[in-house]
């Protein structure tokens, strides 16, 4: 269990500063859906993230990363990412202890709180065709835009290995 308090923004952004990692943030109303979200598409280019956070019935995590219409079959992705059983939603208690998010919040960029690596990150491998790709920095009251091979960089300094699968139908 990781009792430290969840990593800020501010925290996140020197992370990737030390990182050598160029990286931009807009602030914004909070969105909690991808609908609500589609207001910003104008003014922040690039490829935009839903993001699932979810485990099999041997409690692995799993987040799984992809542009913000792709849809992704909870039935059978289980069988693309390795998970022991089919998946359902993990619970909002386990997203902040791992992730140090809320739901509404979730990103990729949260595996710089998972310092235990009790989530296994998979990013679909569409999103991966966009030069840029847009997170929340661990709130959902602004989205971060990276480059999307630097968000697999990103990856690997938080001990995650970045894994491009093709999750979504």
């Amino acid at each position: 269990m990781n009792e430290a308090q969840p990593k800020t923004a501010d925290d996140l952004f020197r992370f990737l500063d030390d990182l050598g990692i160029q990286h931009s943030t807009k602030r914004h109303e909070p969105v909690f859906t991808v609908a609500e979200s589609v207001s910003l598409r104008d003014e922040i280019p690039g490829g935009h993230t839903k993001n699932l956070f979810v485990k099999d019935k041997k409690d692995n995590y799993f987040l799984l990363t992809v542009e913000e219409h792709a849809t992704v079959d909870l039935k059978t992705v289980h069988q693309v990412i390795g998970a022991a059983s089919k998946v359902s939603f993990g619970k909002p208690e386990k997203l902040m202890e791992y992730l140090g998010v809320i739901p509404g919040a979730v990103t990729a960029l949260g595996a710089i709180n998972d310092t235990g690596g009790n989530v296994k990150v998979i990013i679909d491998e569409e999103l991966m065709a966009f030069d840029v790709i847009n997170c929340h920095p661990l709130s959902n009251d602004a989205t971060t835009s990276i480059g999307s091979k630097d968000l697999l960089r990103f990856m690997e300094a938080t001990g995650h290995e970045p894994l491009v699968l093709k999750v979504t139908a």
